[in-house]
């Protein structure tokens, strides 16, 4: 299976982490691309299903399967009756450090012959989903850090979601 992942040091607490990650439309806060994100069904503890508008106008529904307090959350992402990818959040420890890895396990499309996607997964699906990730932990980072709700496109543009 093809997968993305991206991962950061944080110099904060695992409470403030999770606090920030599993809030009510938390994309809002610190995701350079969202326009919009709101959930639609949960609780005061859990996300079940968000939706997240992109600044390109491109929705998305997120259905939470797995939540783990303090730890991270499993979810299913992409258009409403449309395919969707597997994303994991997760936070961890190691001695004094603590990390945030965001994990995406792209859906395969059929618009690519699958004896070519291996190189359109490498050469370019791959190195736009990191740069993607890459954006969203440093407005995890940037929120974290300064309690300020980034600007859209703060990291720069993105062509699938700008």
């Amino acid at each position: 299976m093809y997968s993305v992942s991206s991962n950061i040091e944080l110099k904060v607490q695992v409470e403030d982490i999770w606090k920030t990650i599993s809030s009510h439309g938390n994309l809002n806060f610190y995701h350079p691309f969202c326009h919009t994100n709101k959930v639609i069904e949960g609780d005061k503890n859990s996300i079940k299903k968000d939706i997240l508008i992109y600044l390109n106008g491109v929705i998305y529904e997120r259905e939470f399967f797995y939540w783990d307090e303090m730890n991270g959350y499993e979810l299913m992402i992409g258009k409403k009756n449309g395919k969707k990818s597997k994303v994991v959040w997760k936070i961890f420890k190691n001695k004094n450090n603590t990390f945030l890895r965001i994990d995406v396990f792209p859906y395969k499309t059929d618009k690519i012959n699958s004896l070519l996607y291996p190189f359109v997964f490498y050469f370019y699906i791959r190195p736009k989903l990191k740069s993607y990730l890459n954006s969203v932990l440093k407005g995890l980072e940037f929120y974290l850090y300064n309690n300020q709700k980034v600007v859209k496109n703060q990291f720069g543009t993105h062509s699938w979601f700008s």
